[in-house]
């Protein structure tokens, strides 16, 4: 049986964080073996805590300076030289105009001089394949390789991708073929959280500072409406919850530090509560065969502990919920036959959404 061993070279630059990923995939004739060899990624949070959210200008900056250090830590990591790259994978879209740019640009630059094809994938693509990577094998990343998940993953799938930037859900018959089923009407559930953390003064990033706050706070002190409780369509909306808490806030006027938490917990189990009602909508109405959680929001055990009593789902380890190559890679290995463009085909976009193959 012949078998062809390509090394993928994937970079993520859409948003906040840089990061580089090598994998190693040999395509048989009826099956494939993947192996991740390294997974570099360098984190922005810091740098942007002060402003309670991402900085555009900043994060481009900071891509400049990071990018090639990122990747040729990735190829030190794996144990592979540049020479030994067969395709290129990056993220063109959706994202921050400038973040991406910097990737997709760095990128074009080195299949050029490399004659190298590149494969491009959608951001949300990389929040997706994030699921079949196995829960155990990413402890430090050590030992370097990391295990594909055990668990069978069948199609038809529906996929809940909540992130800071998204928030939607996605039926795929096949790999590469995506139908949008519902998505929020106005803001992301995770940029709800970022709003709600610094309108309470929690600190930056939303998502893991509300979590911690919720776990202090008292359940029955305060309640928020669920949004759209009555609605059978699949559409999502958090302005009017983030709303509420803000009605809230300024009907107290100075508050105590375990008011915050109290607020913190009324706000996510809201929050929790409509993205669950609308997976379990969506399972009822599609009937899939595989559920995948995935983005950072999926990070929240919270919402992995309530999801889990309605659906059996699976999820990234929480290491790879937020940004991260290995997802655009493992994306990548499902395009090497059709996928491949050469350097002056591809271009980022910013508002790009997430289409079939």
């Amino acid at each position: 049986m012949s078998m062809h061993n390509n090394i993928i070279l994937a970079i993520e630059t859409s948003c906040d964080e840089t990061s580089a990923s090598i994998i190693e995939a040999k395509l048989k004739v009826k099956n494939e073996k993947l192996k991740i060899l390294s997974n570099i990624v360098a984190s922005q949070v810091k740098l942007h805590a002060k402003y309670g959210g991402v900085y555009p200008e900043l994060a481009s900056r900071e891509h400049l300076v990071k990018i090639l250090p990122v990747i040729e830590l990735a190829l030190k990591k794996a144990g592979k030289t540049l020479d030994e790259i067969t395709h290129l994978a990056v993220t063109t879209g959706p994202g921050l105009i400038g973040s991406l740019l910097v990737g997709v640009e760095t990128v074009k630059a080195l299949a050029m001089a490399k004659g190298l094809p590149i494969i491009p994938i959608n951001h949300l693509e990389g929040h997706i394949y994030t699921a079949c990577i196995k829960q155990s094998s990413i402890s430090k990343l050590r030992p370097p390789i990391i295990q594909l998940s055990n668990h069978p993953i069948i199609f038809p799938i529906l996929s809940l991708i909540v992130s800071g930037g998204h928030t939607l859900l996605v039926k795929m018959m096949d790999h590469g073929k995506y139908q949008i089923i519902g998505e929020t009407r106005d803001d992301a559930a995770g940029e709800a959280f970022d709003k709600v953390a610094r309108l309470l003064e929690l600190g930056y990033p939303g998502g893991p500072v509300i979590e911690k706050a919720a776990q202090k706070g008292r359940p029955s002190k305060f309640s928020f409406p669920v949004a759209m409780e009555k609605s059978q369509d699949l559409d999502f909306s958090f302005s009017g919850l983030k709303t509420a808490v803000l009605y809230e806030v300024k009907k107290l006027g100075k508050i105590t530090p375990q008011t915050k938490y109290d607020l913190a917990c009324a706000f996510q189990k809201a929050a929790v509560e409509h993205l669950i009602q609308k997976a379990v909508l969506a399972v009822q109405k599609y009937r899939p065969k595989t559920f995948i959680l995935s983005g950072g929001v999926a990070a929240n055990s919270c919402l992995r502990q309530e999801l889990k009593e309605k659906i059996d789902f699976i999820a990234p380890p929480i290491p790879l919920c937020t940004d991260n190559a290995v997802g655009i890679g493992l994306a990548a290995t499902h395009k090497l036959k059709k996928g491949a463009k050469n350097w002056y085909d591809i271009e980022a976009d910013a508002s790009q959404r997430l289409a079939s193959d």
